[in-house]
């Protein structure tokens, strides 16, 4: 992305006519107005600023003599529109240099500049509040050209600046070049005109909202074919006190404003949001640091050993709970770590109130539920919250609203994510009709249980007596979930840390079903968890290999339920794609499974985790989300 002050759409919608005086700027700013925006219009209307040679090199030697660079080090420049900042610097024999931007247009004419000049850079498609997906170790992040305040809501800015802030090493460096909002607020001008060419001329008006956005409308109109857009775009204006506080909400240390930086041009007529902007650097904090850097005391929460477990194949632990517990504690243990473990449910109550008062960090991995009841894994949470004790993972809420997956999909279609069609059916209603194969799942509950291949009915025979297996197994009470089997690749993605703050995406793996007998349905269901002499226990996850905006809609989809369900530290999500290639949501899973050779432990092995370090990041997330909920407290 790159400056803004060209006219912009809302959503994609397009006007032919202008629509005359408008009194409420505001009601004509779509969410998402910077995702269509920029392409060839913008390079023409805003070419005078953002496509002039000259100006980018004189931006990119400020850049230089402000930000200590080695040509080797590894720099993002973030938002990078054409890779004009990017290019530059590949002239100047920056090796480790990439760009990243959400427009398709914009990344075509940088690749295509880098293929003309012989310059070997990288250049990748991505929303800008996902950039905590990418690898980290950064020696410098650029957001350039006022590329900063773009979105409806101040919080994804955040979530911009803490993604940056956990890609980049400790003490890596963050520069930003953004438009002086104090000085704005007073210089800006309510209406203004400039000449693009001979036959194209804009007309702009502003307005200062409440919420402290600059509002714009622009109208571009042509002396032949008269008005091609009347488009509305907003950004956030902020002061270099608002900066610093956001910067330091985020992670970053040594804010420092280096110098005012005029814009100018060759039209010089009205540069906008060009005009008067600042250059700004911070440094990421040691919060980043190493993941070792986690709580003296921890006391771990598991399931009771000593219970039955209904959902387990005999219904009670076995040797391979035993043996993931176990690697679970090996992979705890630190010199000067204490850590203890409570299994016995009878007891628990009572050891919780005895850390009252304490400064124990409770691991909550008791993700069987109380006594090992699967309706009564938010009561752990929930007894943690009535004893004022600091624990990990989501609460009591986020719980109970992800164990109903009927409810989960109606919040997803909420937040505009597809999720497939699908029925729910109690003790009472008729079995339904349906003319697509379908999945027959228990509406409450995790784990698979109750999916199995006996799940997917292709008739209304197997409808009804994939109906009644789930009755037997799960009760004859149970709310029942009939959805459309979806036969695209099976996907799962997960989140560490906290959006909008600091977080990371995992890797996307993909369910390998080339190993199962033909005839098999491809699910994962309960057999590919808990029954090793089933052909379903020979499935493998793989890295997924997806488009570029099949990965950025999973990734984005995932974040805002993440958001939205109040999970916390860590979750997984569910996805699988349809026949042509759209995902739709299956699950969330907050507090997902954490044994060592679990969904969650395969992504982060493929970031470069250890089993360890999983742990370690689960914590470390913990302690910082508890940081911030102590210091927004006070």
């Amino acid at each position: 992305m790159s400056s803004p002050s060209v006219a912009v759409r809302g959503r994609g919608r397009r006007r032919s006519k202008a629509l005359g005086p408008v009194q409420d700027y505001a009601a004509h700013v779509e969410p998402d107005w910077w995702r269509h925006v920029f392409g060839a219009l913008y390079l023409k209307t805003d070419g005078d600023v953002v496509d002039d040679a000259a100006i980018t090199r004189r931006e990119v030697d400020a850049l230089l003599g402000i930000v200590d660079l080695s040509p080797t080090d590894r720099v993002l420049d973030l938002c990078c529109g054409q890779g004009r900042h990017t290019l530059e610097l590949a002239r100047r024999g920056f090796v480790g240099v990439e760009g990243v931007d959400q427009s398709r247009y914009l990344l075509r004419r940088a690749r295509e500049t880098a293929r003309s000049e012989g310059l070997v850079v990288r250049f990748r498609e991505g929303d800008a509040r996902e950039v905590g997906s990418l690898p980290g170790g950064l020696d410098a992040v650029l957001i350039m050209g006022n590329s900063f305040g773009y979105f409806d809501a101040a919080e994804d800015d955040l979530r911009v600046l803490g993604g940056v802030r956990s890609i980049l090493k400790p003490g890596g460096k963050l520069f930003l070049d953004i438009t002086d909002g104090e000085w704005l607020r007073e210089a800006f001008e309510p209406r203004s005109w400039e000449w693009i060419d001979a036959s194209m001329f804009v007309c702009r008006e502003r307005w200062l909202s409440p919420d402290g956005r600059m509002v714009s409308r622009e109208v571009i109109t042509d002396t032949g074919k008269g008005v091609i857009k009347d488009q509305f775009y907003a950004e956030r204006l902020y002061t270099r006190a608002e900066l610093a506080a956001l910067l330091a909400q985020a992670g970053f240390v040594d804010f420092t404003v280096h110098q005012e930086f005029a814009g100018s041009s060759e039209r010089n007529q009205d540069l906008g949001m060009m005009a008067h902007r600042l250059f700004i650097t911070a440094i990421a904090g040691e919060v980043q640091a190493p993941r070792q850097a986690v709580p003296r005391e921890l006391v771990v929460v598991l399931g009771d050993p000593g219970k039955p477990d209904p959902v387990k194949p005999d219904g009670a632990f076995g040797g391979d709970d035993l043996d993931a517990i176990g690697r679970m504690k090996a992979a705890l243990e630190r010199p000067g770590r204490r850590v203890r473990y409570l299994s016995n449910h009878d007891a628990l109550l009572d050891q919780l109130k005895q850390l009252a008062g304490g400064s124990a960090l409770v691991v909550n991995l008791c993700d069987e539920g109380y006594r090992n009841l699967p309706f009564c894994e938010l009561h752990v949470p929930a007894l943690l919250e009535a004893l004022d004790l600091r624990y990990t993972g989501a609460g009591p809420q986020c719980l109970a609203r992800c164990f109903d997956k009927g409810l989960v999909r109606g919040l997803a279609r909420d937040l505009g994510i597809p999720v497939a069609s699908a029925t729910l059916i109690g003790q009472s209603d008729p079995i339904p009709a349906f003319t697509t194969p379908v999945i027959v799942k228990p509406n409450h509950g995790d784990g698979s249980f109750a999916i199995d291949e006996k799940s997917v009915a292709f008739n209304a025979q197997e409808l009804a007596a994939a109906v009644a297996n789930v009755r037997r197994l799960a009760g004859a009470n149970a709310l029942i979930l009939v959805e459309e089997l979806l036969t695209g690749a099976e996907l799962g993605v997960g989140i560490l840390g906290n959006p909008p703050g600091p977080h990371q995406v995992l890797p996307i793996i993909q369910e390998d079903y080339s190993s199962l007998p033909p005839g098999l349905p491809q699910i994962c269901g309960y057999p590919s968890k808990w029954d090793p002499s089933s052909p379903y226990w020979n499935l493998r996850s793989i890295p997924a290999v997806l488009p570029e905006e099949t990965a950025r809609l999973i990734t984005d989809f995932s974040v805002r339920l993440f958001e939205r369900l109040e999970c916390r530290d860590y979750a997984r999500f569910d996805w699988r794609l349809d026949t042509n290639g759209r995902p739709h949501l299956l699950e969330v899973n907050p507090n997902p499974g954490w044994c060592w050779d679990g969904h969650l432990a395969k992504m982060a092995a493929l970031a470069g985790m250890s089993y360890p370090e999983l742990l370690d990041a689960v914590l470390q997330a913990a302690e910082e989300r508890l940081k911030v909920e102590v210091r927004g407290a006070a």
